[in-house]
């Protein structure tokens, strides 16, 4: 175990060393994290520094050899993230993504009725049902604060509403940066919020059909078009897509994730019709030249074009085309920076380091204003884990 703690040592190494700037809380939780680690074995240490470290690519490397499984596998580590299949710490987004599951199957993905807007219509007919009163359309100014503690929310147009507590779901930008007076935060929480990267490296392209694209490897209607299609034919594929990327211009060879929405629920197309979404990277929220239309219809064609490389009829089908950047994301959806998971998933943003150091237990400098957004631990992803465990320490904070 000596060489072991020797091995944990560089992770510690990032939590502030002078046990007089950590709460109390921090401290206990500190030691449930000590107590854990020594229970594992050098081995099971040895391992965990690792996942947390290496590319997802020499990850892949260590276990599988034909060039579209790592391809399709490495692709994981990379989404929402701005970094390569060979960047370190890609090991970790790849099981990041493995998280969780659907109806008792672990580590599987799954289609929602009326799509992910249908999973949103369901909480809030639940939280209707027990009292809850929902408004939208509803933009936020800023937090009241009153006595040093939050207060409440005044919004855009003017109205204010009391609270004992405040929790944002917004990025960590908006809700920190935004929302609050920077006076009511210590200088060094406010430093971190402001270096914490909200890089948006993907977009989405909706295609409407007129009929289903034939693919060259399982020609007709088949299996493929009710699951998800990935092109990233090897590791190296995607590792060139996010070459272009690191020099500010889109992948002219990206790599995307397909479905086929209305395959699954019939309701979101016309009678022999569909809807087709992709999902791609590389798409920088700050790329060369910004977004205009023309550089939107350049990403579109290109996308198209690689489609094409697959399903020659892809041209043949399609009624029409919506194309949408980070930079569309942070409009529509009020995310800074269009980061899908409200910052990547790096390892200096996860864990204890989420959104900053000494405050990712879902509590914030300011007292009654809590953080339960996809910026907090664990990070993004259609699971609402942040929230929950969030509203779970309100409770305690209750009690």
């Amino acid at each position: 175990m000596a060489r072991a703690a020797k091995a944990i040592k560089p992770i510690i190494g990032l939590v502030p060393p002078d046990p007089s700037s950590l709460s109390w809380r921090d401290m206990k939780g500190l030691l449930k994290l000590g107590q854990y680690a020594h229970s594992l074995s050098e081995h099971e240490l040895y391992r965990i520094a690792k996942l947390v470290t290496q590319s997802s690519a020499d990850l892949l490397e260590e276990w599988f050899e034909l060039d579209p499984l790592k391809g399709t596998k490495a692709a994981s580590g990379i989404i929402g993230t701005y970094l390569g299949p060979r960047s370190p710490g890609t090991a970790y987004v790849l099981l990041h993504h493995y998280m969780g599951e659907i109806d008792g199957a672990f580590r599987a993905w799954g289609f929602a009725k009326n799509g992910t807007g249908g999973v949103t219509a369901a909480i809030a007919s639940s939280a209707r049902a027990l009292g809850v009163e929902i408004r939208t359309n509803a933009a936020v100014d800023k937090v009241i604060v009153r006595g040093g503690r939050a207060a409440g929310v005044a919004l855009a147009n003017g109205d204010e509403l009391s609270a004992t507590v405040v929790m944002s779901a917004a990025d960590p930008k908006r809700s920190f940066l935004q929302f609050v007076d920077q006076q009511h935060f210590p200088d060094e929480f406010v430093q971190a919020i402001r270096n914490f990267r909200v890089r948006g490296s993907s977009g989405k392209i909706n295609i409407a059909l007129s009929g289903l694209p034939d693919f060259n490897c399982l020609p007709g209607e088949g299996p493929l078009h009710r699951g998800a299609i990935s092109i990233s034919p090897s590791i190296e594929y995607v590792e060139r897509a996010y070459d272009d990327a690191k020099y500010g211009n889109f992948s002219r060879q990206p790599y995307m994730d397909i479905i086929f929405p209305s395959m699954i629920d019939r309701d979101m197309a016309p009678p022999g019709h569909h809807v087709m979404s992709c999902f791609v990277q590389y798409a920088p929220y700050d790329v060369a030249g910004g977004w205009d239309d023309a550089k939107k219809d350049a990403f579109g064609e290109t996308v198209i074009a690689t489609i094409e490389k697959y399903a020659p009829n892809i041209r043949k089908v399609i009624v029409g085309k919506q194309v949408i950047t980070p930079q569309d994301i942070e409009r529509i959806a009020g995310i800074t920076g269009g980061n899908i998971f409200h910052g990547e998933l790096l390892l200096h943003q996860l864990f204890f380091m989420r959104p900053a150091p000494q405050w990712a237990d879902f509590r914030t400098p300011l007292s009654g204003y809590y953080f339960g957004a996809a910026g907090a631990h664990p990070g993004g992803g259609v699971m609402g884990a942040a929230g929950k465990m969030a509203a779970t320490e309100i409770l305690k904070d209750w009690q």
